[in-house]
């Protein structure tokens, strides 16, 4: 990785030489647009200074192109996230990050034969979003029925259960944060009502 960033680094006084004469510009009419001296200009294009963000901002802002442009960025990988389920139980899980630590999110789907609560508790923070079917969800002292186009969060370290209410399967989103993380759903504000 050292090796690739050191390539990539001594790629950019190269490219900023060629865009400047493809540009037609002399390094002190670079220096007078950019505020960075033609020496300093002359050292970054022959490698003999590291290039900075606060050197490569305005040179970016003088040619026009974004900065990715101008150090040569590695393509950005495949975002795509392997699916792979698991089986826990009669449980299917599809686990919907590649990460380790930090929030994670899966897709789970919930046989409708798992109607028993059997409360558990542990660290973290959970949110979840039911798809499908009708969800039970047993948290603490409360028994709740959630359906389809519904959500809920809670605190992991309360006694809680899911699972499906008997009449079918229920598939959900849910989002499960470490050590009490807290899921930050962004939604559109509800209108206000006027009188």
């Amino acid at each position: 990785m050292a090796n690739d960033d050191a390539a990539v680094l001594a790629a950019v006084g190269p490219r900023l030489r060629a865009l400047r004469k493809k540009r037609d510009l002399t390094l002190s009419r670079l220096a007078e647009t950019t505020g960075i001296s033609a020496s300093t200009l002359s050292r970054l294009e022959s490698g003999e200074r590291k290039p900075n963000l606060e050197l490569l901002l305005p040179l970016a802002r003088a040619y026009e192109v974004p900065l990715d442009e101008l150090v040569g960025a590695p393509p950005v990988g495949d975002p795509r996230v392997p699916l792979r389920p698991i089986r826990h139980g009669e449980s299917t899980i599809v686990p919907l990050t590649q990460q380790a630590g930090g929030p994670q999110a899966f897709k789970m789907v919930i046989p409708a034969d798992r109607r028993e609560p059997d409360p558990r508790t542990h660290e973290g923070y959970e949110w979840l979003y039911v798809l499908s079917g009708t969800l039970r969800l047993v948290l603490a002292e409360h028994d709740i029925v959630l359906r389809p186009g519904e959500a809920a969060e809670f605190d992991t370290r309360l006694p809680h259960w899911f699972g499906s209410t008997g009449d079918a399967p229920v598939e959900i989103l849910s989002l499960f944060g470490p050590q009490g993380e807290r899921m930050h759903v962004r939604a559109k504000p509800k209108a206000a009502r006027r009188p």
